[in-house]
């Protein structure tokens, strides 16, 4: 990392490897690794950014009471937050509750119980209950968060929010996908920065729809530092004047690029559209983009070189429109690349590469690949091209 000149690393804490029970007693092993980590990526000159919540929930809350089925999750995910931000909060740089909502709610309690845990296939209720939990138990976290902190930090989440891309730059066709964007997003970030969940959610949902109290809308509101966004894939809308809300999704067909996955449609204008939206809508104080990247078929050639000619055209692309996207004035801060290192890819395993750095998984060696080479040069010259203005 420090080779790549990499500024920030934003890593995922593991709850049960701090609490096996999901509360009680804590492992002093499990917190010493991530003190380590903090004080050697602070060696480095490279900032720590900490993730609470990344998917994995403590079998033992499973167990007890259902997961996130239960407003009990959310008051022990609290505790743990304002634990971490204790130990951890006097160095890190920035502080993310919980990733991605939808995946390990709407695909693990509904669309992918086979891919995402705890792979369950609940009917809507139960799902937008749990999806009420989660974003509540958020707002506990971050209220948790600040009063443990030693020191002031940002606080957020990184959220895969569904983007939305106008099929033309027309003033309707923006219009109507900055809408789109706030109702498709509107049972995770719409509360989250609104106070409450889109109308059209709870009218769609009808007696599924999740119960809670005005005082749970307050907590999970509570005014953020920042919001990051994961983006990868993209969606496209048009706007719809005999639509009943005014816009109608333009799907991509079977023949639209794909990169080298299912669900990975190529829409590089996604790091300018999803922060300008959220920027208009919510006016959040800073935006991140928390995730980005692409799996490729990456093998060495016969001089042990990566050449990912198809990642660098990717992250070219995407980054220019980010850079669109800062030069017009939206509160964009920052980029996370996802991801460092070839990984294991939850459902996908070890089949997906997603790193600038190959992974030979029988010798474990390390090899950096021609997408990290791009992205030194992007770094050093803080430009998309990797070569300065």
């Amino acid at each position: 990392m420090k080779e790549l000149g990499l500024r920030a690393y934003r890593f995922s804490i593991s709850w049960s490897r701090i609490f096996p029970d999901g509360t009680g007693a804590r492992n002093p092993a499990g917190l010493d690794f991530y003190n380590r980590l903090v004080d050697e990526l602070l060696a480095a000159g490279i900032q720590p950014w900490m993730t609470l919540f990344h998917w994995d929930l403590p079998q033992a809350l499973e167990d007890r009471f259902g997961g996130w089925e239960s407003k009990e999750c959310a008051h022990a995910f609290a505790d743990f937050a304002g634990f971490m931000a204790g130990r951890l909060g006097d160095r890190v740089a920035g502080i993310f509750t919980i990733n991605e909502f939808g995946c390990f709610l709407d695909k693990g309690y509904g669309t992918d119980p086979e891919l995402f845990a705890p792979g369950k296939r609940t009917s809507r209720k139960v799902l937008n209950q749990a999806r009420h939990h989660a974003v509540y138990g958020h707002g506990l976290a971050v209220l948790a968060v600040r009063a443990a902190l030693p020191r002031p930090v940002p606080v957020g989440l990184a959220e895969n929010a569904a983007a939305s891309i106008p099929i033309l730059e027309t003033r309707e066709d923006i219009a109507a996908a900055r809408e789109a964007f706030r109702e498709i997003n509107g049972m995770f970030l719409t509360p989250i920065f609104e106070g409450a969940y889109h109308p059209a959610y709870l009218e769609d949902q009808g007696a599924d729809a999740p119960s809670f109290t005005e005082e749970e809308m307050r907590v999970i509101s509570t005014p953020l530092d920042f919001l990051g966004l994961n983006l990868y894939a993209g969606n496209y809308v048009r706007h719809d004047p005999d639509s009943a809300r005014g816009w109608t999704a333009v799907p991509c067909d079977a023949d639209y690029p794909r990169m080298h996955i299912d669900w990975l449609t190529i829409a590089p204008s996604i790091l300018y559209w999803s922060p300008r939206h959220a920027a208009e809508l919510w006016n959040p104080p800073a935006i991140y983009i928390t995730e980005n990247g692409c799996p490729n078929p990456d093998s060495p050639d016969g001089n042990h070189a990566i050449m990912d000619t198809g990642r660098v055209m990717f992250l070219q692309q995407y980054l220019m429109h980010a850079h669109r996207c800062a030069t017009e004035g939206y509160p964009l801060k920052g980029y996370f690349l996802w991801s460092l290192l070839d990984n294991f890819e939850w459902a996908r395993g070890f089949t997906k590469r997603f790193g600038i750095i190959y992974v030979d998984y029988e010798t474990l060696e390390r090899i950096p690949k021609l997408s990290a080479r791009y992205y030194k040069q992007v770094i050093a010259s803080n430009s998309w091209t990797g070569c300065g203005s």
